[in-house]
């Protein structure tokens, strides 16, 4: 069954489920009976998706845009065989990430080697290319209207090239994909929610990012929408500290610059120390153990991310 959290304002979050609950969330967005998805999580989603429109009362049919803020496969591994399902739909996504949608081959292969082959195809299951027709590519300032709603794309790259970020008319809520850093349920304090930051590969580029980040602040939104997880408010407060976060990830990659074969362990080492020493200054209240086990994966892929930003360096 689809867990749904509703914000109001035609906007839910749908829980893919993928990796353990709460970690990556699909979102929707309804109006007067039209509705946009913004990212589809891997194939095992889908039905999930189906589940969470036919709640809302909506058919497949009703689906006028699949919008993918990026195309790595936790946000769009989906992507292919949902369109199948959604007879009406255009898919809409970043002229540097088209390609790889209409042929997913090269992002088959990046993903194989993030992941390992084996791992690659459990998670994932097989991509389903999207036919070029229902493809509406989204560069800078591009816009679509959802039953008039207006949604407005903004070039938001440093996760990776192919970035967007959507400003939602109807609220001026953004959906930010993985721009504005990652943000789980279960550190949540007293109503406070935090952040941190997500430099997986393999286009990480921490400067570029600082200034997409600037650029979400600089819009003013009542909320962001992240992929991991949904909703996060008080952005004047997180900002800083997403910032703050990022310029230590560079300092520790700095650091272990040089080190060779041991790279990868000491930027693992460092982002572990980052992430024990941000909960004692938040006060957060998950052990040491619990900690890690919910940010465990994203140390992994943050170490792998700044290991290919210094190779880009070099």
């Amino acid at each position: 069954m689809a867990q749904l959290t509703d914000y109001g304002d035609g906007i839910s979050a749908i829980d893919s489920e993928f990796l353990r609950p709460q970690a990556t969330s699909i979102h929707l967005i309804v109006e007067r009976g039209r509705a946009a998805i913004v990212d589809t999580g891997s194939n095992d989603a889908v039905p999930l998706v189906l589940e969470a429109l036919a709640a809302k009362g909506l058919a497949p049919e009703d689906v006028d845009y699949l919008v993918l803020t990026h195309i790595h496969l936790d946000h769009a591994g989906g992507a292919g065989l949902l369109m199948t399902k959604l007879p009406n739909a255009k898919l809409t996504v970043h002229p540097r990430g088209a390609r790889h949608i209409t042929d997913p081959q090269r992002l088959i292969e990046g993903t194989v080697a993030v992941y390992g082959a084996d791992a690659a195809r459990r998670l994932y299951g097989d991509i389903v290319p999207v036919p070029e027709a229902r493809i509406i590519e989204t560069p800078h300032e591009a816009r679509v209207a959802l039953n008039g709603r207006e949604l407005r794309f903004i070039d938001t790259p440093g996760h990776a090239r192919h970035c967007v970020s959507i400003v939602d008319g109807g609220t001026g809520h953004i959906f930010a994909g993985d721009t504005f850093g990652l943000s789980y349920r279960e550190l949540d304090l007293g109503g406070r929610c935090f952040i941190f930051p997500t430099t997986s590969p393999v286009q990480f580029d921490p400067p570029t990012l600082h200034k997409s980040i600037e650029m979400l602040e600089n819009c003013k939104p009542g909320a962001i929408y992240v992929t991991h997880y949904s909703q996060v408010r008080d952005i004047a407060r997180l900002a800083p500290d997403l910032h703050r976060l990022l310029f230590a990830h560079q300092r520790v990659a700095l650091e272990a610059k040089d080190l060779g074969s041991g790279r990868y362990q000491r930027l693992r080492e460092g982002i572990t120390r980052i992430a024990i020493e941000e909960s004692k200054r938040q006060g957060w209240t998950l052990s040491e153990e619990r900690l890690l086990k919910v940010l465990g994966h994203d140390i992994e892929l943050n170490a792998q991310g700044l290991g290919d930003w210094l190779d880009t360096l070099a």
